[in-house]
């Protein structure tokens, strides 16, 4: 039997953090009570040393493991995203939690073990290795959904989570079942290559499997139809979870769709554009229509993110360079806008009174001016106002389905992003222009949470000044695909 060469470098990012998961594990034996919230500490160096590795790799081209993980500059722009979802995520978490009497060492170890199946879902070059990395990240998710036990919404919301997921997972494993059928291997360079010479039963079942494969990727960017479980479970988990899946589970989400569709399936670009353009519209349509009914911050914020993911879907549609790299550089965007605007949330609520109704933002951004200012630059740049990072992000999907000629596509995003002012811009009238609501606790005694609002708030205004920095990064990174 000869063994695969293997190349420890292509896993270095991903065993720096599953590592750092069990030192924080290891370390939980040793601290009780609210001294666990220390733990975070541990799980940010990680993520800053998994994140300096990363980058020093990024000239570096390699696969591992028979061809199966692949370093390449797609998968490191990618464990960069997360690691910056992931840190943002412990950064707010280590105030929030004493405020649910959540003191509990495993969230920590969930959160950086969740990350250790994105970066295998960035680098995964076969459809097995993705497909575990996917599961990676979503039981850590499931649990991390349900992990604020005395909450029935938490249960409840990882209960859903849970089935629905397992639901999801089994149209992905049977696409890929179909995939192996048709091509007898999981590896993509292979089936790539046989792709487009594909013709009779080989060519139904690639079509099958592809079908099978958008049902669930479709599922964990919740995309219409597919977008159910997304307002319950993201209302019911703790808001710190919420954030992390609503951006670090999506950015993981697209990163495995993009490699998959826009680079392996791209000799079926015709057929499967179709489909996305029609889910497209639906997603971004029924995301914001539904928003404009919610009351509660978290719905809202979760029908927002349905909504981004139809933006998202649109540079899919596109399918250039340009476009993949657009859709790179709208992820990093969209990860801090859209956690900075859950750390308000947040900040807005206080032990036993999580304050998640819009009548609670009655005044609060006359009452904290700073607190106020930063949810407007948030909810200014997720509804695509200029020179904030929404804004740039939106310019460049819209720009690369018009110049493949989508031009329907890229008016139908627009009279979206019209329609999201609406409810974005209710958010900050109550802030700024309602009066009473309720004291909040804000940022005071909260350092942590505040250095994620400001970390957030400052990288959403300098990526949109300075975009283009950014979006060469992911034109790069989109190219290296291979």
């Amino acid at each position: 039997m000869v063994m695969p060469d293997v190349s420890w470098a292509v896993l270095l990012p991903t065993l720096l953090i599953t590592g750092t998961g069990f030192a924080v594990l290891m370390a939980d034996l040793a601290v009780t009570g609210p001294e666990k919230d220390g733990l975070g500490w541990i799980g940010l160096i990680g993520l800053a040393v998994a994140a300096i590795a990363s980058v020093a790799l990024w000239n570096t081209a390699e696969t591992s493991f028979a061809a199966t993980i692949v370093l390449d500059r797609y998968a490191v722009f990618f464990n960069v995203l997360f690691c910056i979802a992931a840190g943002l995520t412990l950064l707010m978490s280590m105030d929030y939690l004493g405020t649910i009497d959540l003191h509990s060492g495993e969230y920590y170890a969930l959160i950086l073990l969740a990350t250790a199946g994105m970066f295998l879902m960035a680098a995964a070059n076969d459809l097995i290795v993705l497909f575990l990395g996917l599961e990676t990240m979503s039981v850590a998710a499931y649990v991390l959904a349900g992990i604020w036990r005395p909450d029935l919404r938490s249960s409840e919301a990882a209960m859903k989570y849970f089935l629905l997921g397992a639901f999801a997972t089994g149209f992905l494993l049977f696409g890929i079942a179909l995939l192996y059928g048709a091509f007898q291997t999981t590896a993509l360079g292979p089936i790539a290559r046989e792709l487009g010479a594909s013709g009779g039963l080989q060519r139904v079942l690639a079509g099958g499997g592809m079908a099978l494969l958008l049902v669930g990727f479709a599922f964990k960017i919740a995309a219409v139809p597919f977008h159910a479980w997304a307002p319950d479970v993201y209302e019911g988990s703790p808001t710190t979870v919420t954030a992390f899946m609503a951006v670090g589970v999506k950015a993981a989400a697209f990163a495995g769709f993009v490699r998959v569709f826009m680079h392996t399936f791209a000799a079926f670009a015709v057929e499967w554009s179709a489909v996305l353009a029609v889910m497209a519209v639906a997603t971004m349509t029924l995301g914001n229509l539904a928003a404009l009914r919610q009351n509660n911050i978290k719905r809202l914020l979760a029908y927002s993110s349905i909504a981004h993911a139809g933006y998202l879907l649109v540079g899919m549609v596109a399918g250039t360079p340009a476009a993949g790299a657009a859709v790179l550089y709208y992820l990093l965007a969209y990860t801090l806008m859209n956690t900075g605007a859950f750390a308000v949330v947040i900040a807005l609520g206080r032990r036993g009174e999580p304050n998640e109704s819009l009548d609670d933002f009655d005044g609060v951004g006359m009452r904290y001016p700073l607190l106020g200012f930063c949810m407007t630059v948030f909810m200014l740049s997720l509804a695509g106002i200029p020179t904030l990072a929404g804004f740039t992000g939106k310019f460049y999907l819209f720009s690369a389905a018009v110049q493949q000629g989508y031009v329907w596509l890229a008016i139908i995003g627009i009279l979206n992003s019209v329609v999201s002012m609406y409810y974005y811009g209710g958010v900050l009238m109550r802030m700024f222009m309602a009066d009473g609501g309720k004291d909040v606790q804000g940022t005071a005694h909260r350092p942590y949470l505040a250095a994620t609002i400001a970390a957030s708030a400052f990288g959403t205004v300098f990526l949109g000044i300075f975009p283009s920095w950014a979006y060469e990064l992911a034109h790069a990174a989109f190219l290296s695909l291979r």
